[in-house]
């Protein structure tokens, strides 16, 4: 994909193995965990394919990770759905996919899983799997975002200032701004920082400008610390 590099699918499916893990103890005992996967027990059947994709108990096998990691979400386990997404995304254990990939973040994101309306918002927002489409991404990000994920919050903002998907709304790309830098998002903090300068959705305020700038820099983002130091 396009935007969705590499290393934020990774981190996703890092943290979504490792919410099923912590599902059950059942992960620290191979051989029971096949067994009850093989009984037809959901959450075995993620266990046990987290285990083969991280290599923990079993060799690392993305193949058979994929099978039991399907065979989960074929029975609604809405983390392990999420997982075979990126899987596809990939192109780990599976063939390359970016349809079957959206059909099962889809059925993720309907079941309420973040992560995988943060990525459907992406694939919307860049045409990936989908035909480009600003107002599905929007609508993806903005649920997301109501679940308080920063990601999505900052983008959901910047598709209001812009007025992508979206009627352009300075108000809103402020409030949702604000929603993200109190979460430490430098890049949001930086933003309001510009908004508060120029006075947009907002009453011009130097100093409240100069301080989001400064929490920008705070977090290691360059242009918050040129800013801040132009209005010293």
């Amino acid at each position: 994909m396009t935007l969705l590099n590499t290393s934020l699918i990774r981190k996703l499916i890092v943290f979504l193995a490792a919410a099923l893990l912590s599902v059950s103890a059942m992960a620290a005992d191979f051989n029971q965990t096949q067994r009850l996967a093989n009984q037809g027990d959901a959450i075995a059947q993620a266990m046990l394919g987290v285990m083969y994709y991280k290599g923990e108990g079993v060799p690392q096998d993305y193949t058979k990770a994929a099978k039991w990691v399907e065979k989960a979400a074929n029975q609604g386990m809405v983390d392990a759905q999420a997982m075979l997404g990126l899987m596809y995304t990939q192109g780990e254990g599976v063939p390359q996919d970016y349809t079957k990939a959206r059909q099962w973040y889809e059925k993720a994101a309907n079941q309420g899983s973040v992560e995988a309306q943060y990525i459907l918002g992406w694939m919307y927002y860049d045409g990936e799997g989908v035909p480009q489409d600003y107002t599905k991404a929007a609508k993806w990000y903005e649920k997301a975002a109501n679940q308080g994920y920063v990601e999505t919050q900052n983008r959901l903002a910047q598709m209001y200032y812009k007025g992508q998907g979206v009627r352009q709304d300075y108000t809103k790309a402020r409030q949702w701004y604000e929603k993200a830098a109190n979460q430490g998002k430098a890049s949001a903090q930086y933003n309001l920082g510009v908004m508060y300068y120029d006075g947009e959705g907002v009453r011009q305020n130097i100093a409240t400008a100069k301080e989001f700038f400064g929490k920008a820099c705070d977090n290691g983002f360059q242009q918050g610390c040129d800013n801040y130091r132009k209005l010293n």
